[in-house]
């Protein structure tokens, strides 16, 4: 005779959030090295900056899907503004990092900048301020906890207290400690 439990298929892994989280150890991994090698006698080496350049965003677009992945859903219509945001950031960051130094006095300004200092603010500091907010509410309905989920969360907390409380050796008042 064969156990029913063992004849059922194992849940499916969330792709979405083991996929972040190599990301962000990627990412995270990335800055590190780019940090470490400023450490290295002569100054940092050119591709440091770069390491930087390209792991800055991919830790923070992992981050963004950490934090709206809603169990094994993913992230849903999120993919879209995730990836553009990232895409900029990369884009600004090695743009500016590709420009050639040669700013000076008489050198063109973008709304006020220099090239490169007006592509970081723009581009990286700007363009995804005005991207996400509008992303996250047009997903708002979608992403954010029911009615359901609140009401799980709070069934969690007060069997939390519960426990706490029975064993500390009873209820515990309302009266502040003194």
């Amino acid at each position: 005779m064969t156990d029913p439990d063992k004849s059922v298929a194992p849940v499916a892994e969330d792709a979405t959030r083991r996929a972040a989280l190599v990301a962000l150890f990627i990412g995270i991994t990335a800055i590190a090295a780019g940090y470490a090698a400023a450490f290295s006698h002569g100054g940092a080496p050119t591709w440091a900056a770069w390491l930087l350049a390209l792991g800055i965003p991919v830790a923070l677009a992992a981050i963004m899907i950490l934090g709206a992945t809603r169990g094994r859903r993913g992230i849903g219509a999120l993919k879209i503004p995730f990836a553009f945001v990232a895409l900029v950031l990369v884009i600004g960051f090695g743009a500016a990092l590709a420009l050639p130094a040669t700013e000076g006095p008489l050198s063109t300004l973008w709304l006020g900048l220099p090239a490169r200092a007006a592509i970081v603010i723009y581009g990286v500091g700007l363009l995804p301020i005005v991207v996400l907010p509008i992303a996250y509410a047009l997903t708002f309905e979608t992403q954010t906890l029911s009615a359901e989920d609140v009401e799980r969360v709070r069934a969690l907390a007060r069997e939390n207290r519960a426990a706490e409380s029975s064993a500390a050796g009873g209820p515990k008042g309302d009266r502040p400690p003194g």
